[in-house]
């Protein structure tokens, strides 16, 4: 609300709104004080005018955190390692300051501690996190005179991508020490994740209304990329699936109803059951990793990258790539063949 006065022979107006800094000025006439206090109003009602900094000492870091995630976080799909992450930055002696005395420096420090605990990988994801945070507040919650002390930050170098694919003999000793688990569901996870190309959450997310097995194809509604896609099947696939309803109960809707956490769990032991028979370095194994062997095997058959893409939800060809890491020992066979059949 604008307060008009008269004194010392002018009109003097001032406008003041909480957070913003009081703006005020003297005019000869009061048309022109009321005229311009009606313009800062305006200015102020749509932001174009700063935040006072003063407003970011009336919240913390942590209260930002807890806010981002309890409203934003939540919605995600992907909630649960996001939550984590901002766990972690709760627990930072930071977390407790006012956001008036965050900068990059701060910032900086936490970098380059982490990077002596965690890979630079997490470290990456951490920092873009902590950006998407200071980003909302300073676009979308009003706090407009905050500096994002994360966006000239320096990012540790991105670590190269893993190109760990099966090894001789632990295709062999997993599938072994998977069919040792009661009911067949890890089996079957396993071998499918390798004919499919589907992630774990994929994988757990297949109900029975999205398979069609006549057609020897699946509809995965919910990926990573938020894009629904329908995949073809392997013949292979399709056997893995009518083994897997044989095995499941009538009416149970998902092919693999077990939670994420207990599947996990259940694949760490299967990969000590194969290291304790003779294989060595399979603990070493993502069940990621099967992702990559499943995407290398898509180009060995002869998929182009279109093809391989539409199969594994890949929308950036440069991550795909990352994902595909074709054996040098069949690249010399392919080009052998190839030779062969032009002589």
């Amino acid at each position: 609300m604008a307060s008009l006065r008269f004194r010392n022979g002018k009109w003097q107006v001032q406008v003041r709104r909480h957070g913003h800094t009081p703006q005020a000025k003297s005019f000869q006439s009061k048309s022109d004080a009321q005229r311009w206090a009606r313009q800062i109003e305006a200015e102020l009602d749509r932001t174009l005018i700063p935040n006072d900094v003063r407003s970011l000492n009336t919240i913390t870091v942590a209260q930002l955190l807890t806010r981002y995630r309890d409203s934003v976080t939540n919605e995600k799909r992907g909630l649960i390692p996001e939550r984590k992450r901002i766990e972690v930055f709760l627990r930072q002696r930071w977390s407790a300051l006012p956001l008036a005395k965050v900068d990059a420096a701060l910032f900086s420090k936490y970098r380059d501690m982490r990077l002596k605990l965690v890979q630079p990988g997490t470290v990456i994801r951490e920092l873009g996190l902590l950006r998407s945070i200071f980003e909302m507040a300073r676009r979308e919650w009003g706090y407009t005179a905050l500096q994002n002390p994360i966006a000239g930050l320096r990012k540790p170098k991105a670590p190269e991508g893993r190109e760990r694919r099966l090894k001789p003999g632990e295709l062999q000793a997993l599938t072994k020490a998977c069919s040792a688990v009661n009911g067949s569901w890890l089996l079957h996870g396993f071998q499918l994740a390798i004919e499919t190309g589907l992630r774990r959450g994929e994988l757990l997310g297949i109900r029975w209304r999205d398979v069609s097995l006549d057609r020897a194809v699946l509809h995965v509604p919910f990926t990573k990329t938020d894009k629904a896609r329908t995949i073809p099947l392997t013949e292979r696939a399709v056997a893995i699936l009518m083994e897997r309803k044989a095995a499941s109960d009538t009416g149970v809707e998902y092919a693999f109803p077990i939670s994420a956490n207990a599947f996990r769990l259940a694949w760490e032991r299967c990969k000590r059951r194969a290291e304790r028979a003779g294989c060595k370095g399979v603990l070493e194994l993502r069940f990621h990793d099967l992702r990559h062997e499943a995407v290398s095997r898509f180009f060995e058959k002869g998929l182009n990258t279109a093809e391989v893409a539409s199969i594994s939800g890949h929308r950036d060809l440069r991550t795909l790539f990352r994902y595909t890491h074709l054996r040098p020992e069949d690249l010399v066979t392919k080009l052998r063949e190839s030779k062969a059949l032009a002589a």
